[in-house]
């Protein structure tokens, strides 16, 4: 088996894993980066509305309206300081570094917008795909680095530690430990191993656990499954935010929280705006309560979509701020400046995941988890529009620095890690695409949006015996990326389920409809 070599492992290709290895290589650290496709698949490249920047930031503001979407659940210590240190990481990184085209006015002053449960402006975008004009300039960076090797078509098998992974049985007496991992070529079947002294997990969400989905194709959550495996400590698990508003015809893709930002109004079929009936805030609401208007609203009607009417606005000014949704939607028969555009909620961004502090610290020695994977609190029971990008970007910058300091001033013990063996028999693709599906409809129908004791009982049951199965088909075949998105995915599918059964109140975008007082 092939053994490499680096300073830093980071898994994912996102904004958390592409600032932290920008970063590192600032610090002279030699740093592998692992993405399971083309390295632009990732959640961040779809991300529309903005990134939270203040030059001067008020904190007790933003953390006011934080403590207010997350129903009262956040972290406020992590707030402040992934904040702080979010601001600085856009204004190094992204202003000056990368100097990336953020929307700005007549005067180059940069344009500030608002979106769902902000009470002030303070969110800068670039058009409608912030995410991707981000992701794009600090992948290009990052490819360029002379420090940093980008491995495409590799995936993440299992985390190295010295538990369970070095062939001397005296290294199980130390500490739980990370030291790489074993990796995937997904194109030639191949399995090696890399060895790092930090590891860290950057591999996104949980979105393609369920049927509609404003996530990247492999957001099954597999940093989660790895870290539980060898012992990490998860938490919040059963809050997972829906997206209010999703095109609900032909091919899913994000109507953006910035369309209601300026201006659009939710109608249901009969033309009714009906946000005033459910939250003060009106089609500014927290995520939560929007998508269960629109849930609400669909079952009233017996509808199948609520629609999104931004037609009182300019039409010219629109398409100069929506360029992209405009085009979408015209692609699929809506000219939204004329008519309203259907949409539904779906599953959108991961609360939870693996324990970490701003500096992606877990509980396990030289393991990291940042960005979407990580749970550090800030996002608590519903995350705040657009603090989820700055949040990836902070930990991203604070990880690369606090293991830059340690690296520096620590020993570390890498062993040599036990081979892997891969069996020759083939999986069956048809099979595995048929327990995905079986993983989606689960999850979509049982652990959604609108969660029962009974519902959740029901797919704890089914995934439970899915796990099951799947574990002893897994250790038989030859490794596939739609496999490890199955085995990974159904891991990850039960921590939320149990996490959700666990929690008997709602809370945030975990909604019972049997909560008994």
């Amino acid at each position: 088996m092939k053994v490499l070599h680096t300073d830093c492992l980071v898994i994912g290709g996102g904004i958390a894993g592409c600032v932290y290895a920008h970063q590192a290589a600032k610090k002279g650290l030699k740093t592998m980066l692992l993405c399971c496709g083309e390295m632009p698949q990732a959640n961040s490249d779809l991300a529309q509305g903005g990134i939270v920047y203040e030059p001067n930031l008020n904190m007790d503001d933003l953390l006011a309206d934080v403590q207010m979407a997350t129903a009262g659940m956040c972290n406020a210590r992590a707030v402040r300081e992934i904040s702080a240190a979010g601001c600085r990481a856009v204004e190094e990184v992204f202003l000056k570094d990368l100097s990336v085209n953020f929307d700005r006015d007549e005067a180059h002053r940069l344009r500030f917008t608002r979106e769902g449960a902000h009470r002030k402006n303070r969110i800068i975008y670039s058009k409608d795909t912030t995410g991707h004009a981000m992701l794009a300039a600090i992948q290009s960076a990052v490819r360029a680095n002379p420090l940093v090797t980008v491995r495409e078509y590799a995936s993440a098998i299992d985390l190295l530690t010295l538990s369970h992974s070095s062939p001397d049985p005296m290294d199980r007496y130390y500490p739980l430990t990370v030291f790489g991992a074993y990796v995937l070529d997904n194109k030639s079947g191949e399995v090696f191993a890399v060895t790092a002294k930090k590891t860290i997990l950057a591999t996104g969400g949980v979105g393609q656990l369920y049927r509609h989905t404003t996530n990247a194709e492999h957001a099954y959550g597999h940093g989660v499954a790895m870290a539980y495996r060898v012992g990490a400590r998860v938490m919040n698990m059963e809050f997972v935010q829906f997206h209010p508003t999703v095109f609900a015809k032909g091919k899913s893709f994000l109507l953006s929280e910035a369309l209601r930002g300026e201006g659009a109004v939710l109608r249901n079929c009969n033309g009714e705006a009906f946000m005033p009936k459910y939250h003060p805030l009106k089609d500014l609401a927290p995520r939560d309560v929007v998508a269960r208007a629109i849930e609400e609203e669909r079952l009233k009607t017996a509808h199948e979509c609520v629609y999104l009417d931004i037609t009182a606005n300019p039409a010219e000014e629109t398409k100069e701020r929506f360029p992209a949704i405009y085009k979408k939607c015209l692609e699929e028969g809506f000219d939204m400046t004329k008519v309203p555009v259907p949409v539904v909620p779906a599953a959108h961004y991961f609360c939870g995941g693996v324990y970490a502090t701003p500096q992606g610290r877990t509980n396990i020695v030289n393991l990291n988890a940042i960005g979407e994977t990580a749970c550090t609190g800030y996002h608590g029971a519903n995350r705040l529009a657009s603090t989820s990008l700055l949040e990836a970007v902070a930990m991203g910058y604070l990880c690369a620095e606090a293991d830059a300091e340690e690296i520096a001033s620590g020993s570390f013990h890498i062993p040599t890690p036990k081979d892997w063996v891969v069996p020759e028999e083939k999986p069956d693709i048809s099979l595995v695409r048929q327990d995905l599906e079986t993983l989606r409809s689960t999850m979509w129908n049982y652990v959604g949006l609108i969660r029962s004791q009974k519902h959740l009982g029901r797919a704890e049951k089914i995934l439970r015996h899915l796990h099951n199965e799947i574990d002893a088909f897994y250790k038989g075949t030859a490794l596939s990326q739609e496999l490890l998105d199955l085995r990974n995915g159904t891991q990850t599918a039960l921590l939320i389920t149990y996490a959700a059964l666990k929690n008997r109140h709602s809370l945030g975008c975990h909604y019972l409809s049997d909560e008994k007082a």
